[in-house]
């Protein structure tokens, strides 16, 4: 039994051969992993949709003012500089303003009180649906 009084050098003495090798190939498979999985790729359009139903599809390109009308009242996203966000609701508790602004791929704000969402895609779709 390693004495826990000892130097940190002390444990690491203690690690064998083949830990090394799980160590290392543990870090490499997580850098792979986080490069091929995790996209950082910036939005070309949002999909605004309203209850079930795609509401619009719009580029990122052009500023503007969308008004959506849901269940509740009217909401208002606002595109600028390849960003998308919220800016009014008529939800009480405004997480959907709070969101603040999106602008990576696959990125979504919601607003649950109005059926109203958006969600931020790149060129190409990496999935069909989303599961929880």
């Amino acid at each position: 039994m390693l004495n826990l009084l000892q130097s940190p050098k002390a444990h690491l003495s203690a690690l064998r051969s083949g830990d090394w090798l799980i160590i290392i190939a543990s870090v490499v498979m997580i850098v792979f992993l986080f490069q091929t999985l995790w996209t950082h790729e910036h939005a070309a359009k949002v999909q605004i949709r309203l209850g079930d139903k795609l509401h619009g599809t719009y580029s990122l390109n052009q500023q503007r003012d969308i008004d959506v009308h849901g269940p509740i009242g009217t909401a208002t996203i606002h595109i600028a500089q390849g960003k998308a966000r919220f800016s009014k609701s008529p939800c009480n508790n405004q997480y959907c303003v709070h969101q603040g602004w999106l602008s990576h791929a696959g990125q979504a704000a919601i607003c649950l009180p109005n059926q109203i969402s958006l969600e931020l895609v790149g060129e190409e779709k990496l999935y069909d649906s989303l599961n929880y």
